[in-house]
């Protein structure tokens, strides 16, 4: 598998995009994912990303979204929030990236008033819409399991009990493993999601809460996890993610070391090429 990085690790340190991604390329990263909001993103933006990547051979290959809208019990919001999912389609497709990184969300009020039935319902009738636009422009969509307790896919039996109740070729799941560690969720459970899974997320956390740092900083049992996500074959892409550095001025020094500690593993496993 091929090693990368989502870029908002240099955004959220005050780093410019085009800076953060030639520190990106420099390191040796294979390639980026793009943290942008699509609707909101210029022409020229949008060209100078694609330069610079292309002139520092560094592929796009998945776009992150947040779109906990897509669950609402609000019609309108729905569709609003379906149209937006689309303008990251359409992007991921100009810059010839293979899927966006699709965040549902929680189940609102403790899956009270509104049965969590309703909501999930939303989520698969939603994401087929999205996935109907993302198979016309040849994308896919990674749906991310997020460790927290109330949300829709939390764990390895809801990802597979929604990709399977939504049917669709273009849906499919993302694979982080330090929300894993963080659901409690071992590495024998990921077997379930041969066929399933195209993409990978991979940081370090205190084994308690989101932490999203740099391999070795934290707790994670990285290697039986990578071992796991080797058996499924997956021709996709580990990118690291990385929250809040604790010091932004020293963000390059941050990133190298997660490119080296998990280029480490990865080669360790066999998973790096």
């Amino acid at each position: 598998m091929k090693l990368g990085i989502i870029d908002s690790a240099f955004g959220q340190a005050g780093v410019d995009r085009i800076t953060g991604l030639e520190h990106i390329a420099r390191i040796g990263f294979d390639c980026v994912d793009i943290f942008i909001e699509a609707m909101k993103v210029g022409d020229d933006e949008r060209r100078n990303i694609a330069a610079v990547c292309e002139r520092r051979n560094l592929p796009i290959i998945s776009l992150p979204v947040v779109a906990a809208g897509l669950i609402d019990f609000n019609e309108p919001v729905r569709e609003f929030h379906v149209e937006r999912c689309k303008k990251f389609i359409d992007l991921a497709a100009d810059w010839g990236a293979r899927n966006i990184l699709l965040v549902l969300g929680e189940y609102i009020w403790q899956r009270e008033v509104i049965p969590p039935e309703a909501q999930w319902q939303w989520g698969i009738d939603t994401c087929r819409e999205i996935g109907d636009h993302a198979g016309r422009k040849g994308v896919e969509v990674a749906l991310e399991l997020e460790p927290f307790r109330l949300s829709l896919l939390n764990n390895v039996r809801e990802m597979v009990r929604f990709i399977d109740d939504c049917d669709h070729p273009q849906v499919r799941a993302n694979i982080d493993i330090s929300h894993l560690t963080l659901a409690d969720v071992g590495p024998e459970e990921l077997a379930n999601l041969r066929g399933k899974a195209i993409h990978v997320h991979i940081s370090d956390c205190d084994g308690k809460v989101h932490g999203d740092l740099p391999p070795g900083r934290g707790v994670v049992k990285f290697s039986p996890y990578l071992n796991a996500i080797k058996e499924l074959e997956i021709d996709g892409v580990v990118s690291i993610e990385l929250e809040y550095s604790p010091d932004p001025s020293r963000i390059v020094e941050w990133v190298e070391e997660a490119y080296r500690e998990t280029d480490r593993i990865m080669k360790l496993c066999g998973l790096r090429g």
